[in-house]
Formats: structure tokens, C-alpha cells, sequence
């Protein structure tokens, strides 16, 4: 909910980049427009996204750290490097993509569509509810036009949750051997950071990936995109590389607090069903 309007000045910002000069200007200007329910379009969608991705992430996460101990020729019981654990979130990214592609999908095309409009890309005057564009997908695409940027999701995904999990594990590795301790005992605001220094790799590393994922999803409301690659270059050669880093500041703006809570959140909530369950 703190995150949802610096998400949606992302997604306008890569989607329409030079239609705002930065991001206070996309923020004021959203806000002029349409007011504080601008700045929250597309929060319904977010919530499943984010509720469905993560469930199915840990989940996963906990499943591939098996797996990666077996290729690994290591016990379950044994402890995983950091570099480990990041490979373990890369394969559990997989399974998340698919759960995250349809609901930022949906997502997307409501932040952006004011911005639809007022290029002309579609008509102006249409409904701009979760529901009113879930119906245009299942009408003019049927049940797979969910899943347009699906590649361009999972290219983004797989390193992401790598440098994600791993940058997470190396600062709480770090927090630990400098204050003698283990990394579970490191305390709540070391365990925000490193959840949030996460983060922040994450997006370094695979914002280019996901601004080609918001054109792709936002634009092919006006009718079939190019793939991942083709638009990829297409952005590159009409606009150049900057546009790819387009919405990067109210990104990393969120990412601290969001991230942070986060793994606060799933550590404390671990350790709560590990001691009920005599773990």
C-alpha cells in the first residue's frame, strides 16, 4: 500500500518516457490529473501480484534450496552457502513468473491507461477497472493473452531473484560477522536493510528487463507487441539506452521499506510456524 504510487510513477515513466521530465513531475502531474486515486490504479491487481508471487516464491525458494543441496551432494539438514541460496531463488522464480505475469499484466494497463488515452493509442472514455480490463484480455485474446510478456517476466526474474536472495544473504552474512553472531540473530533493523539491499540489486541488475516487460504488457492493449527481443532493440535504437533506466528513481525509493518488510515479515513468520510445528 506505501509502495503502490512509486510503483505506478514507474510504470508511466517506462511506458510514456518522455512524456514526464522526472519523477516528481510524473508524480505531481498523475496527482493534477486524476488526483490521489491516480497515484493507486492498478492497487488490486498489485496486492493478488504481490500475495500470489511470494507465496508461491518461498514456497518454491524452500523446495530448490532441496534441490540445490542434492546437485550439491549435501544432507538437507546442511547449511547453504550465500551463493547457494541465490541459485535456489533463481529456479524458484520460475514458478513465481507464472503466477506474476497475468496480474501485472492487468496491473500495468491500468496505471498507464491515461496515458493510452491521451496518446490516442486507444479510445478515450473506456472503463479503467480490474475487472473491465480483464474482460478486454479474455475478448480479444482469449485466456492466453495473460501471459503477453511472459519471456520478457522470467528473463527478468531469473537473475533478478539471484542477485535478490543473494545480495539478501550476503548482508545479513556480513551484519552477522561483524557483530558475532548468527544471521538469524542479527536483530530487526540489520534484517530490514539486508532485505532491502536486496532488493535493490534486484532492480540494478533487471530494470532494462522490466521496463521491456511494461511496454510490451501497457502497449499491447492498442493491439499485438513485438516479442521481447525485437522491442528490446527497437527502444534502444529509436530512444536510446536511457529510456530502459526510465522510472528507476521511484523504484529504489520503494524498494527499501518494501523489501525490508518483506523479509521481516517472512523470517518472523518462519520462525513462529517452525517453533509451533517443534522444528
Amino acid at each position: 500500500m506505501c509502495g503502490q504510487p512509486f510503483d505506478t510513477a514507474k510504470v508511466k515513466m517506462q511506458t510514456f518516457p518522455t512524456k514526464y521530465r522526472g519523477f516528481i513531475d510524473c508524480f505531481v502531474s498523475t496527482f493534477r490529473q486524476v488526483g490521489v486515486r491516480g497515484l493507486y490504479k492498478g492497487t488490486t491487481p498489485a496486492l493478488i501480484a504481490n500475495i500470489s508471487e511470494n507465496a508461491i516464491l518461498f514456497l518454491s525458494y524452500g523446495f530448490c534450496k532441496d534441490l540445490v543441496s542434492l546437485l550439491s551432494g549435501l544432507d538437507k539438514t546442511a547449511e547453504l552457502s550465500d551463493i547457494q541460496k541465490a541459485s535456489a531463488g533463481s529456479f524458484a522464480s520460475i514458478f513465481s513468473s507464472l503466477v506474476l505475469c497475468p496480474t501485472e499484466l492487468v496491473k500495468c494497463r491500468l496505471q498507464a491507461m491515461h496515458e493510452m488515452e491521451e496518446s490516442g493509442k486507444i479510445a478515450k472514455g473506456q472503463k479503467s477497472t480490474m475487472w473491465s480490463v480483464v474482460k478486454t484480455v479474455l475478448r480479444t485474446n482469449g485466456p492466453l493473452g495473460f501471459y503477453q510478456g511472459l519471456t520478457s517476466t522470467m528473463v527478468r526474474e531469473m537473475p533478478g531473484y539471484f542477485c535478490f536472495f543473494g545480495g539478501y544473504e550476503l548482508s545479513r552474512s556480513t551484519f552477522a560477522q561483524h557483530m558475532g553472531t548468527d544471521k538469524d540473530n542479527i536483530g530487526v533493523l540489520p534484517l530490514m536493510f539486508s532485505g532491502g539491499f536486496g532488493g535493490a540489486c534486484l532492480w540494478l541488475a533487471t530494470f532494462p528487463i522490466d521496463c521491456v516487460k511494461s511496454r510490451i504488457q501497457v502497449h499491447s492493449l492498442a493491439g499485438r507487441q513485438d516479442g521481447f527481443v525485437k522491442t528490446l532493440v527497437k527502444i534502444v535504437r529509436t530512444e536510446g539506452i536511457t529510456a530502459l533506466y526510465s522510472g528507476l528513481t521511484p523504484t529504489m525509493i520503494r524498494t527499501f521499506p518494501a523489501n525490508g518488510a518483506l523479509f521481516l515479515a517472512y523470517e518472523w513468520s518462519r520462525k513462529y510456524m517452525m517453533e509451533k510445528a517443534g522444528a
